[in-house]
């Protein structure tokens, strides 16, 4: 008894397709198609690409494609390497898909309350800076705490005579 890659090679050579053929239309990879034809189903892509290869190879050679997939996923279930994923595959599948989700929004939450405790920090520094010199200078004791160069109160009388004109 023939297996499904043994049968698919038969029905390939007996229309006369050569494996490059097959790729030039088909796009797969030549190292799939023989991975196809030998049976060696665990260097398949996986899942829904292997059906595809399938569908692709057997469309290429003319066979019907439901039928060859159909004995494709019966083929890797008896070599116990199934395409098809578990019942629970899509449940497992979406719940990776959700705790992925959950994992960024709390990354994303905990990056967004740092950057508000660093924004209130900057404000809260600000606002003692403003205040203390405003009651310092209300109090005049700031000029003693940092000094103004003579030089720094010349150019800033300049600048200030120099806007009244305007």
């Amino acid at each position: 008894m023939s297996t499904f890659g043994e049968e698919l090679r038969t029905q390939r050579i007996s229309r006369g397709i050569a494996l490059e053929q097959i790729t030039a239309v088909t796009k797969i990879s030549q190292r799939h198609l023989v991975a196809l034809e030998q049976d060696r189903f665990q260097q398949l892509p996986g899942g829904i690409l292997s059906k595809g290869i399938v569908r692709g190879y057997v469309g290429a050679i003319g066979l019907d494609p439901h039928d060859w997939t159909d004995r494709f996923l019966k083929a890797t279930c008896e070599k116990g390497t199934p395409v098809e994923p578990a019942a629970d595959g899509w449940a497992t599948f979406a719940s990776n898909v959700g705790k992925e989700r959950m994992e960024r929004r709390e990354s994303m939450e905990q990056r967004l309350r740092w950057l508000g405790a660093a924004a209130l920090v900057a404000l809260v520094t600000v606002l003692g800076f403003i205040t203390v010199r405003y009651f310092g200078e209300r109090a005049g004791w700031w000029t003693s705490i940092i000094p103004v160069p003579q030089k720094a109160n010349a150019v800033v009388s300049h600048v200030a005579s120099w806007m009244r004109h305007f």
